[in-house]
């Protein structure tokens, strides 16, 4: 009875009487007969709904309407709209609803002093409506930056891209994206909570904590392949190796098969087999392991494991792992088993491509069918000639040392090259991108510039690098990049970004780890244009030339990458078309609209997207600019 004066008091009813007729319906034990909604009318955002409702002539009810939400069993507890019964029907409008969503809907009867009626659930969507209606009902993603108060494992539910490093991302036959990772976390989050952790989204927004795809414990092949090394080397076992799980990639082989490339790493001393957080030995750090998983079911996170597919190879032989101090760079393996990257030509071939700081990056063609290496590999302390004996081919290398600062490879196909992008430099700070491209998958791989990829020359350009936009700390460490695209299309960007030291007094903010997604557009000559602010799924209304006029925040990211870029202000007048504040002042612009770029005389085109501006509060759309030229990246974010 409580419940029932509840509800009368919520929805404030009118006491209407039903009506009996000579064909009667089923009313079951309510008295009351509801059919299940028809919509009459469905916009972007208004829907006309209509129900038929048979009341038996004892039965009195307080109030009836729909009730709807965009989970299936809305209640009345959800958003309602009341209406009242005409000659056995109700009919009303549901408004306000946000554009290209599902939404399910219930008629509902509530009956004095008895139950809550409804009818049968039905679904409906509205449409994207015009894309000017669309960037009105825009909300942009409201979630934390800085998540160190839901960084531990028991808030991974609330996590979205929260403790995200070194992630893969890929488009499954599911309509979800999937993205992997390495195991870094803030405050180890991850540890002893198992491996290569996923999530998934359908919108690229809004992501769900998925949980390991490996368990606690290692496979077994890794430890066993590294003692038989070991072994042939003249080396004791290591009993207890230590492990590190880094950057693996993950990616779609055919429909219904997904295969995934992982790194493991040994990190005890090679001569004496001892843990690294021990005294130095005089050797190096032991070898790393790249393995496969493979799944059918990438929402069910259950892979399987292959086996060894490749590990760390050396050009020195058997003995030559010594290492002189921890200032000696000249390092023993040739090429390192980490930072897997992989990719389907399009002429069929499958390749891998890995190996990080030592001498380079490698190539290794892979049997389709298994995924393994398509030629049988050489012994990895004694690695000859173009192809390594097999280990692969190196198509990027930073000058003759081999302990370079390039990383993280990625490697995709797009209109006709094959897209190699580089980490550089270390994670703290400095971590930027650069891209080169070839015909062939093998190289060789050039820069905008004409520079080749294997030799001492910077690679251009700069696709991002630590930065600060105003009213905000601004991200560092922002590289070892997911390139893919949503088949139709449009193409993304996927990276860590790292909080500066020392933010808000936290003296582990660098440690502060959030996944970013970014728009790729491309220029006409062929090269990424990473935007500047994290993608939103802000509706691609075509910008307007008044728009452009204003202030604007400017960024030029180089080579230097030490320390943040701030930005200046840059104003466009309208008017006379000119920029009059800022490093291109008196410098001259058109807007193209069919284009949406704008050309300036400062010699760059600059091309204009709606994005997230992240830096405001309450965050909102804006317009944002990226453009290359002069050996730099410019990003640009219009002031609000």
């Amino acid at each position: 009875m409580k419940y029932l004066k509840s509800i009368y008091l919520l929805l404030s009813c009118t006491l209407v009487w039903g009506a009996c007729t000579d064909d009667e319906p089923d009313y079951g034990t309510s008295g009351i007969a509801i059919n299940a909604p028809t919509t009459v009318e469905v916009s972007s955002s208004v829907v006309t709904l209509s129900s038929t409702i048979r009341v038996r002539n004892d039965v009195r009810y307080t109030s009836t309407g729909f009730c709807y939400a965009t989970h299936s069993g809305p209640t009345i507890y959800n958003a309602t709209v009341k209406a009242n019964v005409e000659e056995g029907s109700i009919t009303s409008s549901l408004t306000g609803l946000a554009v290209n969503t599902t939404y399910y809907v219930r008629a509902f009867a509530c009956v004095y002093e008895g139950d809550v009626v409804y009818s049968p659930e039905i679904s409906f969507s509205t449409t994207e409506g015009s894309l000017e209606e669309q960037l009105a009902a825009y909300k942009a993603p409201s979630y934390a930056d800085d998540y160190t108060s839901i960084a531990s494992w028991d808030n991974r539910g609330k996590w979205n891209l929260a403790n995200v490093h070194d992630p893969t991302v890929m488009k499954a036959d599911d309509g979800y994206y999937y993205m992997y990772q390495t195991d870094a976390s803030y405050g180890n989050a991850h540890s002893g909570n198992g491996h290569f952790h996923a999530r998934r989204s359908k919108d690229l927004v809004n992501w769900e904590f998925l949980g390991a795809t490996m368990s606690e414990t290692a496979p077994t092949w890794i430890k066993e392949k590294l003692n038989v090394y070991r072994a042939e080397m003249g080396l004791a076992p290591i009993e207890n190796p230590s492990y590190g799980f880094w950057a693996p990639v993950a990616r779609k082989v055919s429909t219904g098969k997904y295969r995934m490339y992982y790194s493991i790493v040994i990190t005890n001393y090679i001569k004496t087999g001892a843990p690294d957080n021990t005294a130095f030995d005089g050797s190096w750090g032991e070898r790393a392991f790249i393995g496969l998983m493979e799944t059918s079911d990438p929402a069910s996170n259950i892979w399987e494991d292959k086996g060894l597919v490749v590990c760390s190879a050396s050009d020195k032989g058997k003995t030559e792992y010594t290492r002189s101090s921890t200032n000696d760079w000249n390092a023993y393996f040739k090429i390192n088993a980490i930072d897997p990257s992989y990719i389907i030509t399009e002429k069929g071939e499958h390749w891998l491509i890995y190996g990080s700081w030592h001498s380079g990056i490698a190539a290794l063609e892979l049997n389709p069918a298994d995924g393994m290496p398509k030629k049988a590999l050489g012994k990895p302390w004694d690695i000859t000639g173009d192809d390594n004996s097999g280990y692969g081919k190196i198509i990027a290398q930073r000058g003759s040392s081999r302990w370079q600062a390039t990383e993280g490879p990625e490697i995709v196909y797009h209109d006709g090259y094959y897209y190699l992008f580089l980490a550089y430099g270390t994670l703290a700070v400095e971590y930027n991108t650069r891209v080169c491209r070839s015909t062939s998958i093998n190289g060789t791989y050039v820069d905008m510039y004409g520079n080749t990829a294997i030799g001492s020359a910077q690679l251009y350009p700069v696709l991002t690098a630590p930065y600060k936009f105003n009213n905000s700390y601004g991200w560092v460490g922002i590289s070892h990049c997911a390139i893919f695209d949503d088949g139709n299309g449009n193409w993304f960007y996927s990276s860590q970004g790292r909080f500066p030291e020392n933010v808000g007094s936290n003296e582990y903010s660098n440690a502060i780890m959030m996944g970013h997604i970014r728009s790729i557009c491309w220029t006409e000559d062929g090269w990424p244009l990473v935007m500047p602010e994290r993608y939103g799924a802000v509706p691609k209304a075509p910008i307007r030339e008044e728009e452009i006029a204003g202030n604007w925040e400017h960024l030029a990211l180089n080579s230097s990458t030490s320390s943040q870029k701030t930005s200046e202000t840059l104003t466009f007048d309208l008017e006379t078309h000119k920029i009059t504040s800022g490093s291109w002042n008196n410098a001259t612009w058109t807007f193209d609209a069919e284009k949406q770029t704008v050309t300036t005389s400062a010699g760059v085109i600059l091309h204009l997207q709606r994005e997230v501006d992240w830096e405001a509060s309450p965050r909102k759309h804006s317009i944002v600019y990226a453009a290359q030229g002069n050996q730099k990246t410019y990003w640009g974010k219009k002031v609000q």
